[in-house]
């Protein structure tokens, strides 16, 4: 691996004739607003409450005003939610009942399947630069 010339804010490496792109670490927040939280799954807020309200793995923190303010735990529970619900089309119902059920599995399966996105995607990036 070796550096390619170019702006400090953001390197590129080569790795065997592959140019990769210098990716800045995320910074996670410790509490994220509501509409934060709809946007990073674009949906309305009015289903962050909804899913809140029929989802007993989320609870949010409320400030003084009653502002709802989710924690990095309550968005990796919403995107188990979201995964089982919007990607695999289960009903609410039978969501609520795998993640009773067996919610360290369901865990397990969903990190699996992500990581399998994100080699995918990483491979079609590695794919498209050669």
């Amino acid at each position: 691996m070796e550096l390619v010339s170019g702006n400090p804010h953001s390197f590129q490496y080569t790795l065997n004739s592959a140019i990769m792109p210098y990716k800045e670490p995320k910074i996670e927040k410790l509490y994220y607003s509501i509409g934060e939280v709809a946007k990073i799954f674009d949906v309305n807020t009015s289903l962050i409450r909804f899913w809140e309200k029929e989802f007993d793995i989320i609870k949010p923190h409320k400030n003084k005003k009653g502002n709802r303010l989710f924690t990095q735990k309550d968005i990796d529970n919403f995107h188990l939610i979201y995964h089982l619900v919007k990607e695999r089309g289960m009903t609410l119902k039978g969501a609520q009942k795998k993640l009773k059920e067996n919610k360290e599995g369901t865990e397990n399966n969903f990190e699996v399947v992500k990581r399998l996105q994100d080699i995918r995607q990483l491979l079609v990036e590695i794919k498209e630069n050669i």
